[in-house]
């Protein structure tokens, strides 16, 4: 018994090292990507002055995340890794808008925050024994709430309303980082199967826990962020 926990154990932290890991690739290439495209004027005028292209890009990088979270079953290891890292790139294209619109020491300050709670929120999940399964479905519903009001905000503008949905956002993000982390070291605490598919699916966790930290990110730089 002893020796089945502790090969549980063993084969959840090596999952888990390999979902923080392609996570930090896929950080590393989005940052660099945003960084190279804000610090390149000929490259972000003709992006951000085009609303057709922007639009496109934005459109494409949602089509890539639905694409792999839906195909990641038929894709073999090396292109969902593709994929990932596609996606991320796109995001970096997205997110370097606000290496242009704020100081780059505010945007550092917001990673610098990020980093801290989103690090402190991953540990709590992975190690307590608190069931977190039962917050889900109410962050499911707030996740959609505040995905509701940003796009009501759209047509009214309101700095007031943006204000409260990324305070809403920042709290929606925190707590689903712990809730992801533990449903992620479950998951692969419970995995029997081959390693190709543990594989692919320590590449969706990682997708899951980009997700969570990026849009903390941003909702952290419009509320410390300081416009240039």
């Amino acid at each position: 018994m002893w020796q089945e926990n502790y090969s549980m154990q063993g084969s959840a932290r090596d999952f888990m090292q390999k979902v923080y890991g392609w996570m930090s690739v896929a950080l590393a290439v989005t940052a660099s990507v945003a960084y190279y495209i804000a610090s390149t004027p000929a490259i972000y005028m003709t992006i951000f002055k085009s609303s057709g292209l922007f639009l496109g890009i934005c459109l494409l990088q949602i089509a890539t995340v639905m694409f792999l979270s839906w195909k990641i079953h038929e894709l073999d290891y090396s292109s969902a890794v593709a994929v990932f890292m596609m996606y991320a790139a796109l995001t970096g294209v997205t997110v370097s808008s606000i290496l242009i619109v704020y100081t780059f020491e505010s945007v550092f300050l917001a990673f610098g925050i990020t980093a801290g709670m989103f690090s402190s929120m991953a540990l709590y999940g992975y190690f307590t024994d608190t069931d977190l399964s039962s917050m889900g479905n109410i962050l499911l519903m707030g996740l959609w709430g505040m995905i509701i009001a940003m796009f009501v905000n759209m047509w009214f503008q309101s700095p007031a309303m943006q204000y409260w949905i990324s305070i809403a956002a920042v709290g929606i993000f925190t707590l689903l980082t712990a809730y992801d982390s533990q449903k992620i070291k479950r998951l692969g605490q419970s995995m029997m199967t081959d390693p190709e598919t543990k594989n692919k699916i320590a590449i969706m966790g990682a997708l899951t826990l980009y997700l969570d930290f990026i849009n903390l990110f941003l909702h952290l730089v419009r509320l410390f962020g300081k416009r240039k």
